[in-house]
C-alpha cells in the first residue's frame, strides 16, 4: 500500500513511514521491493485474466493472434540534470522540450489500452531508434501481418516497413490540384483519428504525479514507469 500511495502522489519516505507507524528505512526498502515486482508483471492482455505481456515480441505474437492494430508513441519525463562533468551528460537534453529528459516508448491498442512499454532511454534519443533499439524491426520481420500506427516521427520505420509501420501521407508537391492536397489532409485526420487512443494511454500514465516530473535518482525510473503502466493496463484491461 505504501509503494501504490508513493507511485500515484510521490510522497516522501518519510511522511509514508509516519502514515504506516514504521521506520523511514522500512518503506524505502519495501517501495524499491514491490516497485521491481511491478515493473517484471508486464502488462495485461484484454479480456485474458492471467495473461501478460512483457517483451515487445509478445505484443506482436498477440497483436497477431487477435488481429489487433497496434498504436505506438513515445513520452517523455523530465529529469534531474546530471552532475557536471559526467560522461553523457548532454544525451538527456532533449532536442524537443529543451529539458533533461528521458524517453519511454508504449504500444496500446484502439482502445487505448497500454499494452507494453520499454525500459526507457535517454532523451536525445530519437524516437525511431528508440523503438529499433528495443527490436521493433526484428518484430516486423517475424510477425508480417502485424500493423502499426506511428506519428510522423517514425518516416525511417515506414521506409523500412511499407505496409506495416503506417504513418500519415507526406506533404504533395506545392504546384499539386487543390483536390490532392484535401485529400491528403482527410487522410491525415483519418490517421489521427485512429491514433489518438495511444495519446490517451500516455495521458493515463501521466496522472500519476511521479511522471510528471521525476525528481529521485534516474536509474529509478525506468522500473518505476513500467510499475505504473502495469497498474493502468490492470485497471484498463476489461474496459
Amino acid at each position: 500500500m505504501a509503494t501504490l500511495i508513493h507511485l500515484r502522489h510521490d510522497l516522501p519516505h518519510s511522511l509514508l513511514a509516519l502514515l504506516f507507524g514504521v521506520d523511514r528505512s522500512t518503506v524505502t526498502r519495501a517501495i524499491a521491493e514491490v516497485r521491481g515486482l511491478l515493473a517484471e508483471r508486464g502488462c495485461a492482455v484484454p479480456d485474458r485474466p492471467g495473461l501478460r505481456l512483457r517483451a515487445l515480441a509478445d505484443v506482436f505474437a498477440y497483436a497477431q493472434t487477435e488481429g489487433v492494430e497496434l498504436r505506438l508513441d513515445a513520452t517523455e519525463v523530465q529529469v534531474r540534470r546530471p552532475l557536471a562533468g559526467r560522461g553523457g551528460r548532454r544525451s538527456f537534453v532533449s532536442g524537443k522540450k529543451k529539458q533533461n529528459t528521458m524517453k519511454a516508448t508504449v504500444v496500446a491498442d484502439r482502445q487505448g489500452r497500454t499494452l507494453w512499454t520499454d525500459a526507457l532511454r535517454p532523451g536525445r534519443m530519437h524516437d525511431t531508434t528508440a523503438a529499433r533499439n528495443e527490436g521493433i524491426g526484428v518484430c516486423f520481420q517475424h510477425f508480417p501481418d502485424v500493423e502499426v500506427l506511428l506519428d510522423d516521427g517514425y518516416l525511417g520505420l515506414r521506409r523500412d516497413h511499407p505496409g506495416q509501420a503506417i504513418t500519415p501521407p507526406r506533404k504533395p508537391n506545392k504546384i499539386a490540384l487543390p483536390h490532392v492536397h484535401a485529400a491528403r489532409e482527410e487522410a491525415r485526420h483519418r490517421h489521427s483519428s485512429k491514433r489518438i487512443t495511444v495519446e490517451h494511454a500516455l495521458a493515463d500514465h501521466k496522472r500519476w504525479k511521479q511522471l510528471t516530473r521525476w525528481t529521485h535518482r534516474r536509474d529509478a525510473l525506468p522500473d518505476t514507469y513500467r510499475a505504473i503502466a502495469g497498474l493502468v493496463s490492470d485497471r484498463t484491461a476489461n474496459t
